[in-house]
């Protein structure tokens, strides 16, 4: 299994600098930021000074979107950093939450996904891609390499990922779910004539090492209230009572009430109260270094081969450390 991290480009850049290069000398092997452009300032402006202050670790994005950027324009970015700095990129993508929802639209269509994922990973390799009804290359691309990774939770989105992907990212370490969702991938990817043991598993959430539990619960509460809007479309697709997502998944956000994304992925939010301790503990890797060390060993044996620490809570540095000190080492001596 192989770490990463994700950050939020709050301002100042300069201190995603700093914790990326922490993350690298931890032994980190990615850094991952949200692309929600209004929320927070544009990732892509950043990734250079990242991959300028580091020396191996991968970028990318958890997650964009189709609609924020013509796909022409994500292509030729990632393209481009590829081209700088020697295909150190990933496009993590997805139908859209935050990015979309705040400027009065909603998620796109799964087709609109699938026909993202083909084109921006032809684009950003040298080849051609249909894009407007009409085919489009980048001659300028030398050699280039963009795994492109998508984020899904439903039935239809994680048989689009199996079909199209060359990963898949999940935002939630239940293992009770990452089994479900990556029995659904693998065997879309199957069907499709695609080596499920090719394909890369990423699970993202907050991890915090320590021993106050409940502090720890109260600085990752925010995950589930994101989670949860994902979940809430679930139910409006499926129904609350479906068989198609599992009740671990769908049963705590009959609390919700509404979500405010002025507070998107931030400490404290008051639209999460709703989130039960269970959910925080189950969704998120808390406690002692061991805990964590035995949690990522069950996911590992699910399937996960990536795992991204969510890093907004009020311990950045110290759980970098923690888990270059004592989990990636026990985990790999293991």
């Amino acid at each position: 299994m192989t770490f990463g991290v994700v950050l939020q480009t709050d301002p100042p850049a300069d201190r995603l600098i700093e914790l990326s290069v922490a993350a690298e000398r931890a032994g980190f092997s990615s850094v991952w930021t949200f692309d929600s452009p209004v929320l927070w300032q544009e990732p892509f402006v950043i990734y250079p000074r990242i991959l300028e202050a580091t020396r191996a670790v991968s970028i990318g994005t958890m997650v964009t979107n189709p609609r924020s950027r013509d796909w022409t324009v994500t292509a030729s970015l990632f393209a481009t950093l590829n081209d700088m700095f020697g295909n150190r990129t990933i496009c993590g993508i997805g139908r859209g939450d935050s990015a979309v929802r705040v400027v009065g639209e909603g998620p796109t269509t799964l087709d609109e996904v699938a026909g993202a994922i083909r084109a921006v990973k032809a684009l950003a390799e040298g080849h051609e891609a249909v894009v407007h009804g009409r085919s489009v290359h980048l001659g300028w691309v030398r050699e280039g390499r963009l795994p492109v990774w998508m984020a899904a939770y439903g039935p239809k989105a994680l048989a689009v990922a199996g079909r199209e992907a060359d990963g898949l990212i999940l935002q939630i370490a239940d293992p009770y779910v990452i089994e479900w969702a990556i029995g659904r991938f693998r065997a879309a990817a199957q069907e499709a004539g695609r080596d499920p043991q090719s394909l890369a598993i990423c699970a993202a959430a907050p991890a915090y090492v320590g021993s106050d539990i409940a502090h720890q619960r109260d600085q990752c509460r925010w995950f589930g209230g994101m989670v949860g809007n994902h979940v809430a479309d679930l139910v409006q697709r499926y129904g609350g009572e479906s068989t198609a997502v599992p009740r671990a998944l769908t049963e705590y956000i009959e609390g919700r009430k509404g979500y405010d994304y002025a507070h998107h992925g931030r400490v404290g939010n008051p639209d999460t109260e709703f989130v039960p301790d269970e959910i925080v503990d189950r969704f998120c890797i808390l406690g002692t270094a061991a805990d964590h060390c035995a949690k990522l060993e069950q996911l590992e044996s699910l399937g996960v081969d990536h795992f991204a620490v969510y890093l907004m809570h009020d311990q950045q540095e110290e759980t970098l450390a923690a888990y270059g000190e004592q989990v990636m080492p026990t985990l790999a001596a293991r």
